[in-house]
């Protein structure tokens, strides 16, 4: 028998006598011997799998293919049958959870720091523990444990105690734990280094083999054919009347099916399928383990515990427990098999040691338990550790439904729902911005990854591993990857970076975060983390700066930004915006397709800008952005480009620009406009000189009266500074008079170095992104993606102004908001601010009168009005409409931690609500 404590020396013989000591203790006859197995008492694993038979004959077309028999294809067919769509034929190369799902450790833990995960995991749990059986009769494995977080630090518990407080928006019953009262839970724990602990009573554990058994029964039932040891062989793509490449048929070993919409589920084997159609697919597989104990008296009944700090967890196994966990140096899957079915890996005891510490540390009784067997199988893994799901760019009609990172049992539920619906209604219900496939591989800039990004194997394989190993860290609200850096700079960087500019990495660009008075902090080459032997980074400056703001408090450099914001109110700031994302949509049909876009009206004349949103067909806020109307230029100009018919140039903010260029491709194709999307993001730089002085020190720069009669708010021209000529666009992301320079790249930094120049007399300073998102949030201006995404509309939003609903002109999502606003607003966003200083980060609840009525989405601390700010949507307990006599009415707390706060609600921003200062009346 092999012990957990013979394992540990096994694999650490530096640690033993001389006698212990060899190549490969493990497979010795003193090391761990213990057999490879999963440890379910059924797997659909038979003799006869992978035998070249089908077990039904392919039909010769189908509404939808789904690729992949493990959890996400099993609970997208369901999904889908269930919503309607009854032609669905799934397709499995071998047997059903063959691949990754058959050795799933299935846990379910209901809590995380994303409100969109809080309720994807509540409808896995719900469709396994309750619609399902409910719906076929049988038991799917589902056990309700309960399960135990570990804190062994302050900031730990701090974690715990945001999703506590995060739970009670969402009914998820959780506890925080004293050390004693841990050890009256689980008495096998030693609690001599806990801080304290988060219990949730309803969390548990999935059973692969039976969720996917019952999630076929269930979608056969309802017309869905389910066809295994059918492998696909191709996928036949073919270009429609305007180019778009469409997905038309799924080619097998037995059958061709015509389809238009294929759905790939293949975990790991995903990359070779997208390449079937000519899609990429930006994941990498793993090596991930998990050993099982033999029994262990005392432990029956016990919850699933979650070890962060020591990155182990620990999940019941009915009398006995599996141990496994996220390491600092895990084995990449080189060469991925096209064959590999129902397989398990060796296990690398060296690569596993640093779990067997944690676990018995935690529960020192595994030191004298045996090791029943080892479950080493392939997982697929991401840049940004998030599924990729959605429509791929590439081709219309192929769906992505992969890249899970070992979560994919829990999200399983949640997620194949959305994806149905998105198949079938071209977008989810939910919020699924930072899964969807759309914001990763198209040549424009994008939020997840950008083509230069996933195009680079060793990009995608440090950002990989670093997301691996940090996976079970602390997610801090000013954390920033140090793996995959610098590989795309604006013109400014090396200027910025002198003058001490700490950056932050927005899909592959470097943008300013802050700026440090202790000098340059650059971010140097990936060292991850002193694993596979490469030499960790000695006085990493930004490294050191990151570490310094791990704290839910503020942070150390909470002075710094506040000097950068209270700057720029009272004389000016320059921040390079040049990340942003620059289209122009141009041609013969440019304004219809304007008028369809923009819920503004934006067909003005020449030299206009205007604040605008974009919809989905259910009303929903797709993007916001400005959209100016140009006239034609010099064909070799980024700035003025030549075209014939009508232009608009589209600012947008660089996170989420591969969103909006994704968003309108797929309008333009679908309405067939006669016009074209231009990207000029990499050709142009973008500086913003924002604040009270901003006229007096551009005067001396521009060599156009920027007097409010000539040159007046929502307006743009061309204008000469320091001799270059630049598009002058008055506009504030901030809330103070003030212009952005769109500056062709090769002019950057002579632009900058003058606007300095003629700034240093009045006190100008560089700020970053910090400083802009204290300064909006004061002022009440919306980040996409952050207070405005697209399950929240114009109306619910506070934008309703951006809404041409005066005019007759039609536009995408118009039927929807004019519906809501004749049925009323069910919920609302409200600003808040609180008396007591205390920091928040978006996630608190909101309490009115006492009971929960909604969440923060954004939190920041305002300098000028010296007041903590947040923003979060609010219902009506009782189901009613939400007025603005319902938001004034109310009491109002804010729960941070567990702790609540007094807090005023303001229907105007509390800063400068009647809109002077954008206007220059200070």
């Amino acid at each position: 028998m092999s012990y957990v404590s013979c394992a540990l020396r096994a694999a650490a013989p530096r640690r033993l006598p001389a006698p212990w000591r060899s190549p490969r203790p493990f497979s010795s006859a003193t090391g761990p011997t213990a057999k490879k197995s999963v440890p379910y008492q059924k797997t659909l694993k038979e003799e006869g799998s992978g035998s070249g038979e089908p077990s039904q004959p392919p039909p010769s077309s189908a509404e939808v293919v789904v690729v992949g028999g493990g959890s996400l294809g099993c609970q997208t067919t369901y999904h889908l049958v269930k919503q309607g769509v009854t032609n669905v034929v799934l397709l499995e190369r071998d047997r059903l959870t063959s691949g990754t799902t058959w050795h799933t450790a299935g846990l379910l833990w209901q809590l995380r720091p994303s409100d969109v995960e809080v309720e994807l995991l509540a409808h896995t749990r719900d469709v396994v523990s309750r619609e399902l059986p409910a719906e076929t009769g049988l038991h799917t494995g589902w056990v309700e444990n309960g399960g135990l977080f570990i804190a062994s630090n302050k900031q730990r518990l701090d974690e715990y105690k945001r999703l506590m407080s995060l739970g009670k928006v969402y009914g998820v019953e959780s506890y925080v734990l004293t050390p004693s009262q841990t050890k009256d839970l689980y008495p096998l724990m030693n609690i001599d280094d806990l801080y304290g602990t988060l219990y949730v009573p309803k969390d548990g554990t999935m059973d692969p083999a039976g969720t996917c058994s019952t999630l076929a029964r269930a979608a056969t039932a309802r017309g869905a054919t389910i066809i295994e040891n059918c492998p696909v062989t191709g996928i036949q793509v073919r270009a429609d009347d305007f180019g778009v490449k469409r997905v038309y048929a799924v080619e097998t070993a037995h059958g061709t099916i015509q389809t238009p919409c294929v759905v790939n589920c293949a975990g790991v084997w995903a990359r070779a399928l997208g390449r079937l159609a000519g899609v990429h697919v930006p994941l990498v597989g793993m090596h991930h383990a998990y050993v099982v104990t033999e029994r262990i008296e005392g432990i029956q009944n016990m919850p699933n515990v979650r070890d962060h700090d020591a990155s182990v967890y620990l999940r019941l196994q009915g009398d006995a427990l599996s141990v496994g966990g996220y390491e600092s140096n895990p084995i990449f899957w080189e060469e991925v098999s096209e064959k590999f079915a129902f397989g398990l890996f060796d296990l690398d005891w060296d690569v596993f040691t640093q779990h067997i510490e944690g676990a018995m540390n935690r529960v020192p009784v595994l030191e004298k338990t045996g090791i029943k067997s080892t479950v080493c199988g392939p997982e697929s893994f991401t840049a940004d550790h998030k599924p990729l799901m959605g429509e791929a760019p590439e081709v219309r009609g192929f769906f992505l439904g992969c890249g899970f990172n070992s979560a994919g049992m829990m999200l399983g539920g949640g997620c194949g729902r959305e994806l149905a619906h998105w198949i079938i209604h071209g977008r989810p219900e939910k919020d699924m911005y930072g899964y969807d496939i759309r914001q990763v591989t198209l040549a424009a800039p994008g939020p997840r990854f950008h083509h230069s990004l996933t195009d680079n194997n060793r990009w995608i394989r440090e950002r990989s591993h670093e997301s691996y190993a940090k996976n079970y860290s602390v997610v801090f609200p000013h954390d920033e990857p140090l793996a995959g850096r610098n590989v795309r700079k604006d013109p400014l960087h090396e200027e910025l970076l002198r003058q001490g500019c700490v950056f932050q990495e927005r899909h592959g660009w470097e943008r300013p975060g802050w700026f440090s008075p202790g000098g340059a902090a650059p971010v140097l080459d990936y060292d991850y983390y002193g694993a596979y032997g490469q030499e960790r980074h000695k006085d990493y400056t930004y490294n050191r700066l990151l570490g310094d703001e791990y704290t839910f408090d503020f942070p150390p450099h909470h002075d710094i930004i506040k000097n950068e914001c209270l700057t720029c109110r009272n004389a000016l700031a320059l921040f390079d915006m040049s990340y942003f994302g620059k289209f122009y949509l141009v041609g013969p049909e440019a304004t219809k397709a304007a008028n369809w876009l923009f819920t503004a009206d934006v067909s003005k004349a020449p030299g206009s800008t205007v604040y605008t949103c974009m919809l989905n067909k259910r009303g929903g806020v797709e993007s916001d952005l400005t959209v100016s109307r140009i006239s034609p230029g010099d064909p070799a100009s980024p700035l003025a480009p030549a075209f014939e018919g009508d232009g608009y140039y589209l600012a947008i903010g660089g996170a989420v620009a591969q969103h909006n260029w994704s968003h309108i491709t797929a309008v333009l194709q679908d309405m067939k406009f006669q016009c074209k999307l231009l990207d000029c993001s990499e050709e142009l730089g973008m500086m913003s000189i924002q604040g009270p002085l901003s006229r007096v020190v551009l005067q001396e720069v521009l060599d156009t009266d920027l007097s409010n009669e000539a040159f007046p708010f929502s307006t743009h021209k061309l204008a000469t500074a320091a001799g270059c000529t630049v598009r002058a666009m008055r506009l504030s992301f901030v809330g103070e008079m003030g212009w952005e320079l769109h500056v062709p790249k090769a002019d950057c930094v002579k632009v900058y170095q003058a606007v300095m120049q003629a700034g240093a007399r009045h006190g100008i300073t560089n700020a970053g992104y910090r400083a802009i998102d204290s300064l909006s949030i004061e002022k009440g201006y919306r980040h996409w993606h952050a207070d405005l995404r697209p399950d929240d509309t114009p109306l619910e939003s506070g934008l309703a102004f951006t809404c041409k609903l005066k005019s007759n002109i039609p536009f995408l999502g118009r039927e929807a908001v004019e519906a809501q606003k004749a049925k009323g607003i069910f919920r609302r966003l409200v600003c808040f601010t609180t008396e007591e200083k205390v920091p928040m980060f978006g996630l608190e609840a909101v309490w009115r009168d006492g009971k929960v009525v909604g969440h923060i989405r954004r939190a920041d601390f305002g300098f000028a009005i010296d007041k903590t700010i947040a923003y979060g949507y609010i219902r009506d307990p009782a189901g009613g409409p939400v007025s603005l006599d319902f938001v004034k009415s109310g009491s109002y707390e804010l729960e941070r931690m567990g702790v609540t706060y007094p807090a005023r609600a303001h229907t105007k921003s509390p800063f400068d609500p009647d809109n002077k200062r954008v206007k220059g009346f200070y």
